[in-house]
């Protein structure tokens, strides 16, 4: 029963790190643009680091939690099991998310102003 319940648990988490990875990626792209003074090939380029950091953050917080606490033996402690790891590694996920948004805005932020210093100085130049 142990082996089953540590499939399902990689399983259920990694399939969530992919899925909140595409959707961020997918719809952060228009936020990078703008935060990127338009510039499409720098805010790509940083959307795909940030999805690599993703992914290797969490899928190395979720193997490395699967050995902690208690192996499961009946079906209430996999139930507990389960949803005290899944919702670790949810928490995990939204933080990451948080802490991306944050660093992204204050980074694009400082990239617009790189922008608008060099747009200054083209115009008195």
């Amino acid at each position: 029963m142990p082996e089953a319940v540590y499939g399902l648990y990689l399983a259920i988490t990694i399939a969530i790190t992919i899925w909140v990875a595409r959707t961020l990626s997918r719809n952060g792209v228009v936020f990078l643009v703008q935060c990127f003074g338009h510039n499409e090939t720098l805010a790509r380029s940083t959307n795909h680091l940030l999805v690599v950091g993703f992914y290797l953050i969490n899928i190395g917080f979720i193997c490395l939690t699967l050995s902690l606490g208690s192996e499961p033996t009946t079906l209430s402690s996999a139930i507990r099991f389960l949803s005290a790891k899944v919702g670790l590694a949810v928490i995990v996920v939204g933080a990451m998310h948080f802490f991306n948004m944050g660093a992204i805005a204050h980074f694009g932020r400082t990239v617009e102003g790189w922008f608008a210093a060099q747009n200054a100085a083209r115009a008195v130049g």
